[in-house]
């Protein structure tokens, strides 16, 4: 698997690197880092310094075990999370598309508007979501405060109103005690906005497989999941996804090597990405990368959710993206990796479950 030539894998590195002007900096680095490094045993503990007089720490960074949050605002967070009266009819909640217990994510290929036609995109897990620099497909908004607003005031999601919604909640005793006790200005917009987002903020899934692996505990993987994940670095994953959240943190051109819409008939409604947002025409097409944490949990795949299994997904970025035509064999061993990076809500691997689990 590691048979280039090193002017070889340099060259694929700088054709790579050449996707997209915002992922030059962090992906072109990556890529050089994955394409030079040679194939090795993981140390025994990887997360300090990889073999070879490599004086570098692994790409991908555990989830913290603990984050420091105000429990108060994490409580009256996930009330309002849970709560439908943040709709303008009272129908739906924040999870109505992101129930917590299945995945905080609805598992259909695009989101439902109120009115029952499905959405542009696909809905991502809330899971981690803390963790990413920037929110929505297209990046639209880069704190999870903004991002909430977005979303309330949506007519195709919450389609809800400041002046109603602040009604609603100051005629709640529950609330105006709740709100008094978490913020001293009670309810505000601005309250309401970071209750949500602490709650959201508090939705991490630490103690995975692989975050115990990185810890230093070598027996956490299998060999063959361990093979895996010298394949996700060897082949060039790891320079979109990388850090804490394993993605979440730039933006990238979706289709490098190949076009993914080639065989659509017509491109009139195909997804224009963060162009929509910048209208700046290098951004056409371009996506936010997401975060894999989970990921063996959350199908269907990709913006538009148009790949149902992950083994589909795997195959389709290898090919479009990285210009490579893997085997069934190392597909297998990635989707292994991927699936040691399920982790746990509230100290139970249970809690995480894919929608539709019983």
């Amino acid at each position: 698997m590691f048979g280039r030539s090193l002017n070889e894998r340099r060259r694929l590195a700088r054709r790579a690197g050449r996707a997209h002007r915002s992922a030059v900096m962090i992906g072109a680095a990556a890529i050089c880092w994955a394409a030079t490094c040679p194939a090795q045993t993981p140390s025994p503990n990887p997360a300090v310094k990889l073999a070879q007089n490599w004086d570098l720490v692994e790409p991908i960074s555990p989830v913290p075990a603990d984050i420091s949050l105000d429990p108060a605002r994490v409580s009256l967070g996930e009330r309002l999370f849970r709560d439908k009266r943040l709709s303008i009819d009272d129908t739906r909640s924040c999870a109505t598309c992101h129930p917590v217990e299945k995945g905080a994510m609805d598992g259909r290929a695009r989101g439902i508007a109120v009115d029952g036609r499905p959405r542009l995109r696909n809905t991502p897990t809330l899971f981690n979501v803390g963790l990413n620099t920037s929110f929505n497909w297209d990046g639209a908004t880069s704190t999870l405060e903004a991002h909430a607003e977005r979303l309330l005031l949506n007519l195709d999601v919450m389609g809800s109103t400041w002046p109603a919604l602040l009604a609603k909640l100051q005629a709640d005793p529950g609330y105006r005690s709740a709100f008094s006790s978490a913020y001293p200005q009670g309810i505000t917009q601005a309250n309401l906005l970071n209750a949500l987002a602490t709650f959201e903020r508090s939705l991490v899934t630490p103690n995975a497989r692989f975050d115990r692996f990185l810890r230093g505990e070598t027996k956490a993987l299998t060999a063959e999941e361990r093979q895996g994940y010298e394949l996700f670095k060897s082949y060039g994953c790891i320079a979109c996804h990388q850090g804490v959240n394993i993605g979440g943190n730039l933006f990238q051109k979706f289709g490098i090597f190949q076009d993914p819409d080639a065989q659509r008939g017509s491109k009139t409604d195909v997804d224009v990405g963060r162009y929509a947002v910048t209208k700046v025409e290098r951004d056409r097409g371009v996506f936010r990368v997401p975060s894999l944490r989970n990921v063996a949990l959350s199908a269907p795949y990709f913006h538009d959710g148009r790949m149902p299994t992950l083994e589909g997904a795997v195959e389709t970025m290898a090919r479009v993206q990285l210009g490579r035509a893997l085997t069934g064999q190392e597909i297998g061993a990635i989707v292994r990796f991927l699936h040691t990076l399920t982790g746990e809500y509230r100290n139970q691997h249970s809690t995480i479950a894919a929608p539709g689990t019983p």
